[in-house]
């Protein structure tokens, strides 16, 4: 802790003036920085630019890193969004009065101090700001070397609007871009309380294996979608596109659709808008069978097993068929990161199936996986999407950012 401990001292010494700060003042923050990212898209757009001359174009990360004015202006909204939203603090979850007199709350507090480790994603900085300020938790972020030009800008930024409303700058603290700086975030035991990574498998592996401090999974989203017998064609097909390409780089993007053979004969429809859309699909042998000839041959490939369970985070799709709902239900099983996942049916019973049996974060019936967001769900931005059980699951919002503690008053019990 040589380097950074002063660092950390200082954030968790912000942590607790935090407390102090009153709703108003908080939401005032958030609608000054929303103005602050539109008053400085050109300097931050600058910044960008300088990190993505640094990075190949094909490379799959590229979109996550691309800011734009549109986007910044998304980011400003979801801003102001997180102002207008309840804070959860001071919630009572709980309460009741014993036979001895004792009156307990259970409330909702903050967590105290989130390390977030991402990669590549510059608007992380903002939404995660965002809601650890509405949340009351002060904030150690430790972003990629790829992006590091950005978030240290977007990072000023935020600065001078808390210099500008009188608010100490080390509620917030970026870590240097280096591989040490990581280190020293995982064994900040006492510091930090909990961690947050935010991005590739490998990453969430490495911070997992290594990390001292506990530890909330985020990212990684292997998403399948099963076309069932029932299921309606033209809906089906447009659900299909929409989840694979809407935006390929994200975590909730289509990597693998199970499709009921006895719809063998409707693939070359199912599949038609993807073609548009220039996605190679890596099909298995009687997927290949019913596309070939009626998909651009340089977009078809026969499967591969490493086809099934990846994260694409491009223009790539697996097929695999499957004879049936438990067929479906087995391969998820096997290969699925737990994030989202979806059925396009229309037999009830099905689906009721299929939702009950699922094991994961968000699962969808005749939808697409592109809503599993923060701000689509209503929560306004978010952390990111939790794929384990324990603390949070699913888009991680302000009611996921925070702890309880239980309030006790008494008149004088002892207890004997």
């Amino acid at each position: 802790m040589k380097n950074l401990e002063k660092t950390f001292q200082n954030v968790q010494a912000a942590s607790r003036q935090l407390s102090l700060l009153s709703e108003a003042k908080i939401n005032k923050i958030l609608d000054d920085l929303a103005m602050a990212a539109i008053k400085y898209t050109p300097e931050i757009l600058d910044a960008n630019q300088e990190d993505l001359d640094r990075m190949d174009p094909s490379d799959p990360k590229y979109d996550r890193l691309k800011l734009s004015e549109e986007r910044l202006e998304n980011i400003a909204e979801d801003l102001i969004n997180v102002a207008k939203l309840d804070t959860p603090l001071g919630t009572v979850l709980a309460e009741k009065k014993l036979p001895n007199g004792l009156e307990l709350q259970k409330i909702s507090v903050p967590i105290g101090v989130i390390g977030i480790i991402y990669e590549s994603r510059p608007n992380v900085t903002f939404d995660v700001f965002s809601l650890c300020l509405k949340t009351g938790n002060a904030l150690v972020l430790k972003g990629g070397s790829d992006a590091h030009a950005s978030n240290t800008l977007i990072l000023e930024v935020i600065h001078s609007v808390l210099k500008k409303n009188k608010i100490t700058t080390d509620i917030v603290a970026l870590l240097p871009a280096d591989r040490e700086a990581t280190k020293e975030l995982l064994q900040a035991v006492g510091y930090v309380d909990v961690i947050i990574p935010r991005g590739s498998q490998g990453l969430i592996d490495f911070v997992r294996n290594n990390s001292k401090v506990p530890v909330i999974e985020t990212g990684a989203g292997i998403v399948h979608t099963y076309f069932d017998r029932s299921a309606n064609l033209e809906k089906g097909t447009a659900i299909i596109c929409n989840a694979k390409t809407r935006r390929v780089s994200v975590c909730n993007a289509l990597d693998c659709l199970l499709l009921d053979k006895s719809r063998l004969d409707d693939l070359p429809t199912i599949a038609k808008p993807l073609a548009e859309k220039g996605v190679t699909i890596f099909a298995d042998t009687a997927a290949f069978g019913a596309l070939s000839g009626k998909y651009p041959e340089d977009l078809l490939q026969p499967a591969e097993e490493s086809h099934f369970g990846t994260e694409f985070l491009s223009l790539h799709m697996a097929i695999k068929s499957v004879d049936g709902l438990d067929a479906a239900l087995e391969h998820i099983a096997r290969y699925s990161s737990k994030h989202s996942e979806a059925i396009i049916a229309e037999d009830e019973k099905t689906i009721a199936h299929f939702l009950r049996a699922v094991d994961a974060a968000a699962v969808y019936a005749n939808a697409s996986t592109a809503f599993t967001d923060g701000a689509q769900f209503g929560l306004g931005a978010e952390i990111g999407i939790s794929t384990q059980k324990l603390h949070a699951r699913g888009p991680m919002a302000l009611e996921e950012m925070t702890s309880y503690k239980w309030v006790i008053r008494g008149n004088g019990q002892v207890r004997p």
